[in-house]
């Protein structure tokens, strides 16, 4: 198993867009390697529809990028808001429902857990 952590934290907590768009366009170039990994079964992309949806990504790139991994790679891709040509790529899209969250009970969030 491998894992990378390919962001800075909370985007709500920037300073510095340019630096997290650059932050979100290395990523990608990380993520594009991996993709194209004949070895690697499953990808998980954590919070991947934020920069999607702030626009530091390309839809179009990370699309193409999507269609042209290996036939039985597997992709799971989380976060709010997914743009509709994501939803409509995937296999199988589920929505969660947030009931309870430990964040509002005043848990800060953890290295390891939440980031």
């Amino acid at each position: 198993m491998q894992w990378h952590l390919l962001g800075e934290g909370f985007t709500w907590e920037t300073q510095n867009l340019e630096q997290d768009i650059a932050t979100a366009r290395r990523g990608w170039e990380r993520v594009r390697d991996m993709l194209q990994d004949e070895n690697l079964d499953l990808v998980i992309l954590d919070e991947l529809t934020y920069p999607l949806k702030y626009g530091w990504l390309e839809l179009e790139t990370v699309l193409a990028d999507l269609a042209a991994r290996p036939p039985m790679q597997h992709v799971v891709i989380t976060g709010r808001g997914a743009p509709d040509a994501l939803i409509e790529m995937a296999d199988t899209v589920t929505e969660l429902r947030d009931i309870k969250h430990a964040f509002r009970a005043g848990v800060r969030a953890q290295p390891g857990v939440d980031l």
